[in-house]
């Protein structure tokens, strides 16, 4: 049995990583729930532009819609076009339209990111435990996990933004992935995620972070468009994400899940020289 003495840094090695789903375990680009949410403003007679809907991505859906409303560009067209201020009843007729548009999103943009089986397996090989948690709600999961789970992809914690009174940047989500995987302390964990709420989440935590700049949300390409950037260019876009990264606390960036493998191993000599995330 594992004795715990509270004053007794942990020194290593890591004892599970909790990755992000779109945009770190599926959906290169993190394009579906992007588009949903352009969508859904534009039925309610509202331009909303991609990035716009990109700014607060990895938050609970309705925080995320609540906070689309609250831009000033929005707000304003919004009042245009209905002749009021949004409001919270506004909020939820938004999110009836979105949860449905989300879950057709899912089938069509649930393929895993390349390197994350192999990432995984790896992981898995060095005794560690892999838990998930997302912005997206039960009825989406129900479609994204068996899907994945088809495609070879099961982690062993699967929480979402429903099953805690408040989705992130809080740390609940992670506080139920090492309960139900029995990890402690949150200092053995690696949060790995492609938003800056991820990044915010895990360090509330008091785990490890791990930003990915190019699958994800922050560039918002699919593989083909971002490996078919000019490398100059898509090296600048890099940059300023990672920036953006290590700006809200990030303790690492990588492009995707296929580099986080090497920053496991740099982990673990931190953890083993006694330093800790926090």
């Amino acid at each position: 049995m594992e004795i715990i003495t509270p004053h007794t840094p942990y020194a290593g090695p890591l004892k599970g990583a909790i990755l992000d789903w779109a945009g770190t375990a599926v959906d290169y680009g993190c394009l579906g729930p992007a588009a949903v949410f352009v969508d859904v403003f534009k039925k309610f007679r509202v331009e909303v532009t991609i990035d716009e809907a990109r700014q607060f991505m990895g938050l609970m859906k309705k925080d995320h819609i609540r906070c689309m409303l609250n831009l000033p560009g929005i707000r304003k067209r919004w009042e245009a076009a209905h002749k009021s201020a949004p409001e919270e009843s506004d909020v939820d007729a938004l999110y009836r339209e979105t949860e449905p548009m989300m879950v057709s999103a899912i089938h069509r943009h649930g393929e895993l990111i390349p390197g994350l089986l192999e990432t995984v397996a790896e992981m898995r090989g060095m005794g560690m435990k892999i838990g998930s948690c997302t912005g997206y709600t039960t009825p989406m999961m129900a479609v994204l996990v068996p899907l994945s789970k088809r495609q070879g992809y099961v982690p062993d914690a699967v929480k979402c933004s429903t099953d805690v009174p408040r989705g992130r940047p809080h740390p609940w989500m992670c506080y139920l992935n090492a309960i139900e995987m029995d990890i402690y302390p949150m200092s053995a964990l690696v949060k790995i995620g492609d938003t800056i709420s991820d990044i915010q989440e895990g360090l509330n935590a008091g785990m490890w972070t791990i930003g990915l700049t190019q699958s994800g949300n922050e560039l918002g390409l699919s593989r083909e468009a971002a490996e078919a950037l000019p490398e100059s260019v898509l090296n600048e876009k890099l940059k300023g994400i990672e920036k953006r990264f290590r700006d809200a606390g990030a303790h690492y960036t990588a492009k995707g899940i296929w580099e986080c493998l090497p920053i496991i191993d740099d982990i673990n000599r931190w953890l083993a020289n006694g330093e800790q995330p926090l």
